[in-house]
């Protein structure tokens, strides 16, 4: 996996002990991590908290807080979970040091498509691919008859009959929360309709027919899905799901192993997984690509960011993905693909784009999370609401020197 280098909700800790469980050296140097929440990290991080002196913290706005963390001198954090999202402003800082000489030395067990390059040099190590794709109760579509969507019209209309059926308390379950979760989903459907948000010379490109489009679609959605959608991200609709309280969403491969957990589903084995819908008939599914994995600070020492890296490798080893085989669509040795893997892989064999980790993507995702709320709410027309993510854009844009 290659990048362009272009210039430029609570947290869980969870703390190491000496029990050294099944690492395989006995770390004595103090370490921090600083990731997102989901399963796949709580149980990488679980099996690096093995190796002793280590404490993660998990928390759902960690890409909001990284950056600062990073930037101070020493770093607040030795490690970092990140998605070629989270890596980009970290680059642009200069806050991540390369890891060829760590992957030289401790990293014999990693497959090529773990190393995620960046201008010739081993910037971060990625553990899983990620991808939203369509989750359903299998039990309800059988019930009732309907075929699984391979379209966003055609997913209107199973969410139409299973409202009328009244099984669930919502057809529909989406992340749709104003603080990222948005902006990603207004940038999916947008993709699916084959626009591009940002021209090749950084000027923003939304005001169209495809936003118009992205905006509709969007807005019809909302009819099926829990009036509180402006709220709801990825933890809430899966927990939606395990609560028996939705009967579709397109979700993140990460959060399909929960579903199937009997300490906190109602659902075990109800659920199924199918390739994101395209926005339109013959296109790709309106989603995008992306790998997690771990990153090393730059302002800390040597033999800090040695003992970071070892510890990261104990947690992304094949005794953990055996132990954690479902949590994920894993990268390293050893993974299973299992039934609730069947809708990211169906949706990655679809080629659906990668994510543009590009600083004028950052500034547009924040452009289209700002101001799409508000049409949402009726409070701004669709035509209106284009227009302010183009001035939104082109003033972050110009303050970062995207445009002049």
């Amino acid at each position: 996996m290659y990048l362009r280098k272009i210039a430029l909700a609570g947290a869980i800790a969870l703390m190491g002990s000496s029990a050294m469980a099944a690492c395989a050296f006995q770390n004595t140097v103090p370490l921090k991590m600083l990731s997102a929440g989901f399963e796949a990290w709580k149980s990488a991080t679980g099996a690096m908290a093995e190796c002793g002196n280590f404490t993660a913290e998990l928390d759902q706005d960690f890409g909001k807080k990284q950056p600062e963390a990073f930037a101070a001198n020493p770093s607040l954090y030795q490690i970092g979970g990140v998605s070629n999202g989270e890596i980009t402003p970290l680059m642009n800082a200069g806050t991540i040091r390369p890891l060829d000489d760590l992957v030289a030395k401790y990293g014999q067990n990693l497959q090529p498509n773990q190393l995620i390059k960046i201008d010739g040099h081993i910037m971060a190590i990625a553990m899983q691919v990620n991808t939203q794709h369509l989750m359903y109760r299998k039990d309800i579509f059988d019930k009732l008859g309907i075929a699984v969507p391979t379209t966003y019209d055609e997913l209107l209309a199973a969410a139409e009959k299973i409202k009328a059926a009244k099984v669930v308390d919502y057809p529909l379950g989406a992340t749709m929360g104003v603080g990222w979760n948005l902006g990603e989903e207004v940038n999916n459907m947008f993709l699916g309709f084959g626009g591009q948000p940002v021209n090749p010379d950084g000027t923003p490109n939304v005001n169209n027919e495809m936003g118009l489009k992205t905006l509709d679609m969007l807005k019809k959605l909302t009819a099926y899905e829990d009036p509180e959608y402006l709220t709801s991200d990825s933890t809430y609709v899966q927990q939606q799901f395990q609560q028996g309280k939705i009967a579709m969403a397109n979700l993140w491969a990460s959060r399909a192993g929960a579903m199937d957990d009997p300490k906190e589903s109602k659902v075990v084995g109800m659920i199924e997984g199918a390739p994101a819908p395209a926005a339109m008939a013959g296109g790709k599914p309106a989603t995008t690509l992306w790998w997690d994995g771990i990153v090393i600070a730059k302002n800390i020492t040597d033999e800090e960011a040695d003992a970071a890296f070892r510890v990261a490798m104990e947690g992304l080893d094949t005794e953990m993905v055996t132990a954690h085989n479902t949590d994920s669509v894993w990268l390293i040795k050893g993974y299973v693909p299992g039934r609730l893997a069947a809708g990211a892989f169906a949706t990655a064999a679809l080629n659906p784009p990668p994510y543009p980790s590009t600083s004028a993507m950052g500034v547009m995702h924040m452009a289209m999370d700002g101001e799409v709320g508000a049409f949402l709410k009726g409070e701004r027309s669709a035509a209106d609401t284009l227009v302010a993510i183009e001035a939104n854009y082109t003033k972050g844009a110009k303050d970062a020197g995207i445009l002049k």
